[in-house]
């Protein structure tokens, strides 16, 4: 089995017109939001054999927050610039390259692209992921390349303002 969470970058600010995009910082209700949703990962004991991140300060923050409360090594979270805005084709690209022997993988990145990816293991089709929503889909395979063509199930598609 093969699980994947789609998770999109916390909420982040707008304020410093000055940045470059990829330099936006998580607003302090950003980073409320991604501890609700690390808290409800924790709680569904969820292990990520693998975490790759954008390299937008906002997402790497995001993955940051999720690791610290995962207990997963923030020196192995992976940046992959191909997050950033380079569409579902690039996403497929890095699920491709992930070693078989990883069975759980977390993507951090952003919309439109996490929505679009999410769209196409969805039946229920969403409109856009929120800031810190995640999309968690189980794959029944062994192998990363061949997510397209097998069973899966939807085992949740969560936003934090749905979380206690």
């Amino acid at each position: 089995m093969k699980t994947l969470y789609l998770i999109r970058h916390g909420k982040s600010s707008w304020e410093n017109m000055s940045f470059q995009d990829y330099e936006r910082p998580l607003l302090e209700k950003g980073k409320k939001r991604t501890r609700k949703i690390a808290g409800f990962l924790s709680e569904k004991k969820v292990v990520p054999g693998l975490i790759i991140s954008s390299h937008a300060e906002r997402a790497y923050n995001t993955a940051l927050i999720i690791a610290r409360k995962l207990g997963y090594e923030k020196d192995k979270i992976i940046i992959d610039q191909n997050l950033y805005f380079c569409g579902s084709q690039a996403m497929e690209n890095i699920l491709f390259g992930i070693d078989d022997q990883v069975n759980d993988v977390m993507l951090v990145g952003h919309n439109p692209d996490m929505t679009n990816f999410a769209n196409i293991f969805l039946e229920q089709k969403i409109d856009y992921l929120p800031t810190t929503g995640v999309v968690c889909v189980r794959f029944h395979t062994n192998r990363w390349t061949d997510i397209f063509s097998v069973k899966r199930e939807i085992l949740f598609v969560v936003k934090p303002s749905e979380i206690d």
